[in-house]
């Protein structure tokens, strides 16, 4: 925690073991249970992995998630926060694993609450709901609500359940080791801890960006946190990442610099060095009330607030993103997020770039054609086809374009087709294809064809898939005109206009 504060690139971000780092740690123990320097050396590997991944870059991804991915990222992590509080507000000191056992709880919880823990947990709701802004700037509403309650409790709320014993010792050192019959399994082992706390660290950040309007730098968080894996694993720790609910804490009480992740950490290290006593006795219903308000706070009002008026897609993407954050795992839930919002998008740019593509026989308005242009397609009527594509073509548009050509009314009596990309900036593979479909689909027709211009992108991807070698050679022209006139005059047009300049 201290490192990965001291080099990362999310300043109010505080980092330590999180559920889904800890998971698949816990997997490698087991795999590695007479080896405990193989499974540490996986931690030190995976910590070197993602320094390496911060160099090389790959951290700057993170930022084509989507808004609606973050809000219900961020919505879905406060409820969690808030249902798991349910049993510490009501003085159930042992709580189910996960969100889903703690709402079969419930009626239980309900049925036998303890006097003490409610009571401690109203007065810390109290205070940290009614410290005036003056008391709140020197000392945060949630420290506040702990100084005062934990004496309460211990002298008048006996019987509200405490944290209770904390492991004391410093850690020793471990030295990590590879040896080749398992260097396989540990790189296999350290790709998935690097990708992992990488995703949950940058994630916490994005989460950090949109609390404190600020922006983080993502390369340099993979190196922080690479950093401080590599020391945890070195003194035989968990691997860690940004934590968000701790962050989101550190942020609702004024922590914005990389120093309050840092002091976390070196309170953690107080603690296992003598101060455990002290967190002993705090009430675990006066944490509930703490992190209670730190729940309400993390819920993303601002977009809910314009539920109603917001995108209906958009909509539909936030609260699905909450479910699987709150029913499932965190990790899941972006990532189906980050696929909907995609397939969103990418439908949403085929239909743009599909009306960009326009097939016309005679002039018409929405078709660019100058003067001269026009009086060819009026004067060759039923004779020349001129597709024209303005925009970028790509594999969400590629397959609707050619069904619109072959689904063309009277396409068989064309003499001539004239397909212009002299104005696509770009284009994919598929959508490579789909042009040399076109162009065997006017070949079939034994129609002659005759290609308009090409920009150097467009060009280096046709002629890598060999598009280009259906062209006939002299049918490749760098202006319209000039291959109109051309197709007006293999036509059969006697009109002294469209004789092209070679005749």
């Amino acid at each position: 925690g201290f490192f990965a504060a001291l080099f990362g690139g999310t300043p109010a971000q505080v980092s330590g073991p999180t559920g889904p780092m800890t998971v698949v740690m816990a997997g490698i123990i087991l795999q590695f249970s007479d080896r405990p320097d193989l499974a540490f050396a996986a931690v030190v590997l995976g910590g070197g992995l993602q320094i390496l991944s911060g160099i090389l870059g790959l951290g700057s991804y993170i930022r084509l998630v989507p808004f609606p991915v973050i809000s219900g990222f961020m919505s879905g992590i406060g409820c969690i926060i808030l249902i798991l509080q349910i049993g510490p507000l009501l003085g159930h000191a042992a709580k189910p694993e996960g969100v889903v056992a703690t709402l079969k709880a419930v009626p239980e919880f309900l049925a036998h609450p303890v006097p003490d823990a409610v009571a401690a947990a109203l007065l810390t709701l109290l205070i940290v709901y009614g410290t005036p802004t003056r008391l709140a700037k020197l000392i945060p509403g949630s420290l506040l609500a702990l100084f005062v309650c934990t004496p309460l409790a211990a002298l008048y709320l006996p019987n509200a359940p405490i944290i209770g014993h904390v492991p004391s010792g410093f850690p020793s050192l471990m030295i990590p080791s590879i040896d080749l019959e398992h260097v396989y399994l540990i790189l296999q082992a350290a790709f998935v801890l690097a990708l992992l706390g990488n995703i949950d660290s940058l994630l916490t950040s994005l989460i950090c960006d949109n609390l404190t309007r600020t922006h983080h730098d993502s390369n340099r968080e993979c190196i922080g946190q690479g950093i401080g894996n590599m020391f945890s694993g070195l003194f035989g720790g968990l691997p860690g990442a940004g934590a968000t609910m701790r962050s989101v804490a550190n942020i609702r009480t004024g922590g914005r610099t990389p120093i309050s992740g840092a002091l976390h950490a070196s309170v953690l290290l107080a603690l296992l060095l003598g101060l455990g006593p002290l967190a002993e006795k705090i009430p675990l219903a006066v944490l509930g009330g703490i992190l209670f308000k730190v729940g309400i706070d993390i819920i993303d009002w601002r977009f809910l607030r314009h539920v109603t008026r917001a995108p209906r897609a958009d909509v539909a993407i936030m609260f699905i993103v909450l479910a699987i954050t709150v029913l499932v795992d965190l990790i899941s839930a972006v990532g189906v997020g980050v696929v909907l919002a995609s397939l969103l998008f990418v439908k949403r740019m085929a239909t743009l770039e599909e009306s960009n593509m326009r097939i016309v026989s005679t002039p018409h308005p929405e078709a660019p054609l100058t003067a001269d242009e026009s009086a060819i397609l009026r004067r060759n009527n039923g004779r020349i086809l001129l597709i024209h594509v303005d925009g970028p073509m790509s594999f969400g548009s590629a397959n609707n374009m050619v069904r619109r050509l072959s689904a063309l009314p009277g396409l068989r009596e064309f003499k001539s087709v004239v397909l212009d990309l002299s104005d696509v900036p770009i284009m994919d593979g598929t959508a490579a294809m789909a042009v040399e479909d076109m162009l065997r689909m006017i070949q079939a027709h034994d129609q002659h064809l005759f290609f308009v211009g090409m920009q150097p992108q467009v060009t280096k991807v046709l002629r890598g898939l060999d598009v280009l070698d259906l062209i006939r050679p002299g049918h490749h022209y760098e202006r319209r005109i000039d291959a109109l006139r051309q197709a007006a005059y293999i036509g059969g047009s006697t009109h002294p206009d469209d004789a092209p300049a070679s005749a």
